[in-house]
């Protein structure tokens, strides 16, 4: 198949804005995979790509139906449903090859000689020239064009509107949990912001056991939906209190005054980045799991004694081993995704989906094509 076809999508203009518009995706290459997207979910970092170098298709967290394959690509067939993976591993750097496939030298840009995590160049084009894909993926749209690596197949009993979020929020917080801190049965975690990551983490350490699972944040609404995944107990953050110090002090209080022994946060606020670290024990561990961007000081004292601060890239996903056991603990009744979608919407409601999303009315949204 040479033949391009034509694709409604969201195209960021790079200044915050975007619209609606028909791009023409390119026949898949050697190597390559046409979609046709069947659902997309939402992430604030998508909103954050209405400022990157644009235009952009916009989206990284989808599955569809395989529309095409290139030369050469074995492990999928044609009308298959499919996940998509933005962390999009070679499978021969040496990161691949000790089971660190979310940071692959090839998608991180460290061994230029393996190549490009995206499909080929002017793949996509939109008004006469060549765009790229958020995340080389670029999920809100009709069709997309990705390499081989970033698609994993789907049974085909799963609903592709409840499994496009497994792509990256769920992902990452259950998978900071089991792959990242391997949380043992019967610890205590901490997780410090209840949105659509945060909700992931607190699942996740239920799926594996925690004896104690506390969900922090502001807001008393979002720690009721916590509660309805999986947090034992619920710590409404004080307001003026910009060391911590008040918090710590409920935290140890529920964990026999040694604080937890693991503390993650997911809120994407800068200045809540090290908080993790006062609150878990000697010898515990802190996980930044929200990308937060900045500069921020912290207190050395705040690493005594033990501690360890990971930030972990997309909970460690290695796509072959994550996607397949989170859909197995999605069928079993561990892990719930009907409750974590609020809302759908046409691409079309894009505009609408974006603000619910910053208004924090969802948990998560899913934007349909089907």
């Amino acid at each position: 198949m040479n033949t391009r076809i034509t694709s409604r999508a969201a195209i960021t203009d790079g200044r915050g804005g975007f619209q609606i518009d028909t791009t023409e995706v390119a026949a898949p290459g050697p190597g390559e995979v046409r979609v046709r997207i069947a659902a997309s979910g939402l992430c604030h970092t998508d909103h954050q790509s209405l400022t990157w170098d644009g235009p952009l298709v916009m989206g990284h967290e989808g599955a569809g139906y395989v529309e095409a394959l290139g030369e050469g690509v074995t492990h999928l067939t044609h009308g298959s449903p499919v996940l998509l993976n933005w962390a999009i591993p070679c499978g021969e750097c040496p990161q691949c090859g000790r089971g660190s496939a979310n940071v692959c030298d090839r998608s991180m840009g460290v061994k230029p000689e393996l190549g490009s995590p995206r499909a080929r160049e002017g793949h996509t084009r939109w008004q006469g020239r060549s765009i790229q894909r958020a995340f080389n993926l670029g999920t809100f749209s009709e069709y997309t064009l990705v390499r081989a690596e970033a698609v994993t197949p789907l049974p085909a009993t799963v609903p592709l509107d409840r499994a496009c979020i497994l792509g990256c929020g769920v992902m990452t917080g259950v998978g900071s949990v089991v792959n990242v801190a391997k949380v043992q049965p019967g610890e205590s975690v901490a997780v410090v912001g209840c949105g659509g990551v945060g909700l992931s983490t607190i699942q996740g350490a239920r799926i594996a056991g925690a004896g104690q699972v506390i969900a922090i944040d502001r807001n008393p609404d979002a720690l009721a939906r916590a509660r309805q995944f999986g947090a034992t107990h619920l710590l409404q953050a004080p307001l003026e209190d910009p060391q911590g110090e008040q918090l710590l002090a409920l935290l140890k209080a529920i964990t026999d005054g040694r604080g937890a022994d693991y503390a993650f946060e997911a809120t994407g606020v800068h200045a809540l980045a090290f908080l993790p670290l006062k609150l878990v024990r000697h010898g515990g561990m802190a996980l930044q799991l929200s990308g937060a961007h900045g500069e921020r000081t912290v207190s050395l004292f705040d690493f005594w004694w033990d501690k360890r601060y990971v930030v972990p890239l997309y909970g460690g996903c290695q796509p072959e081993r994550d996607f397949p056991r989170l859909v197995d603990w999605w069928q079993n009744g561990q892990l719930d995704l009907d409750g974590m979608v609020s809302r759908f919407y046409s691409l079309d409601e894009l505009p609408q989906a974006l603000d619910d999303l910053l208004s924090g009315r969802n948990i998560k949204g899913v934007v349909r094509f089907e």
